[in-house]
């Protein structure tokens, strides 16, 4: 494989340093004013913006039970400049941090806090929410065909494209021009050749963008794409809106408890595809490490060999599978995404620099607007490396 630069967020202006300088200022202010953590909470987080944008890296107190795991993962890093750290690697050792300051890991009141439950309990809660779970009772009226594009282009866009399935050309909503790399029939004909296995999919976010992956699960369960789905969450809060397993709980309930039968309906599937182990939740430290799927380990390799498909969520879950680097865009996804265990597919909103995979007069009209396209979260591909 050819190599490209690995990003960074040493250079000013960049999106990587933006992310550290523009967009955790906020964060952190959001954090504090969303739950009444005390003064040493307070002090911790306001400690770890500063280090963050001005000091050295810091390794976890010896009584962090991940100490020992981080101090590997940061070899060759601890002391120096945050900005001397791959983004990657910066970003997710960041959000470590943020709990670590937040007391989730401490023993005390404040353990097992998730310090971005309010944000996402508050999404979930919205009455927006019940207008796209009520779109579900559509979804008979569609054809085989047009149900499976919804459900995957609703999977896809979360947040941009809600439950009414439909790609308009409405202001704010995802248009055709805005995939820029699209082998959904490709997927689909993959899940149809290997009908009845078990399909991996690696969760991103909570809350409104889980609901639609929990539908696309069932859809897959209910018309025997899939025998079973081991659905892939974070062993802890990450990233702000990242799927834990009580979020994957409270969307379930959600649906469970919606004013609408159809919704009901598939709420009441996924609980009882949880009891028979045909929806199976699983996670691994791994989901929260700065690295990329290409070291995951051993145990978490041999799950994902043998799936008929592993589909991954998110832009995160993007960089970590084709690598964090500035890759030429016309690069082959199969040349950056082969290493991994078994066919993947990628679902991603671009919301940073990394892509691979598109066509170069896709690229060459995208790169025309002026625009920063591969960052502002208008634009999206799916993307599958299919089995030999």
């Amino acid at each position: 494989m050819s190599t490209a630069p690995v990003i960074s967020i040493d250079v000013p202006g960049s999106f990587a340093w933006g992310v550290f300088h523009e967009r955790h200022p906020k964060l952190i202010q959001q954090v504090l004013d969303a739950l009444p953590h005390g003064p040493d909470e307070r002090t911790a987080v306001e400690r770890l913006l500063a280090e963050s944008t001005t000091g050295v890296l810091e390794p976890l107190g010896a009584d962090a039970p991940d100490a020992a795991q981080w101090l590997e993962w940061g070899e060759g890093l601890w002391g120096k400049p945050w900005d001397e750290a791959p983004f990657l690697w910066a970003e997710s050792y960041f959000y470590r941090r943020l709990l670590d300051a937040t007391g989730y890991f401490r023993p005390g009141a404040w353990q097992g806090v998730d310090p971005f439950a309010p944000f996402k309990n508050a999404e979930l809660a919205g009455a927006a929410v019940d207008d796209e779970l009520a779109a579900l009772s559509k979804l008979p009226g569609l054809t085989e065909s047009q149900r499976a594009e919804a459900l995957l282009s609703s999977a896809l866009w979360g947040n941009r494209a809600d439950l009414s399935f439909q790609i308009t050309a409405e202001t704010g909503a995802p248009t055709t021009s805005d995939l820029v790399a699209d082998d959904s029939d490709l997927l689909w004909a993959e899940l149809e050749r290997a009908k009845g296995g078990r399909v991996c999919v690696v969760a991103d976010n909570a809350s409104r963008e889980l609901l639609p992956d929990l539908v696309l699960v069932d859809h897959l369960l209910a018309c025997g794409l899939a025998a079973q789905v081991v659905l892939y969450v974070k062993p802890q809060p990450y990233y702000v809106s990242d799927a834990t397993m009580a979020d994957v709980l409270a969307s379930v309930e959600r649906l469970r408890t919606a004013p609408t039968e159809a919704a009901k309906a598939v709420g009441e599937r996924l609980w009882h595809a949880m009891n028979s182990g045909t929806l199976a939740v699983r996670t691994h430290p791994f989901f929260c490490a700065p690295l990329p799927f290409h070291d995951m380990p051993a145990d978490l390799r041999a799950e994902f060999t043998g799936a008929a498909m592993t589909i991954l969520k998110g832009d995160l879950n993007y960089r970590r599978l084709v690598g964090d680097q500035l890759w030429p865009p016309t690069t082959s996804f199969t040349e950056t995404a082969g290493h991994f265990p078994s066919p993947v597919a990628a679902l991603r909103t671009l919301k940073s620099d990394v892509i691979v995979g598109v066509d170069a007069a896709t690229v060459a009209r995208l790169d025309s607007t002026g625009t920063p396209w591969r960052t502002d979260g208008r634009h999206a591909v799916i993307q599958l490396h299919p089995r030999p």
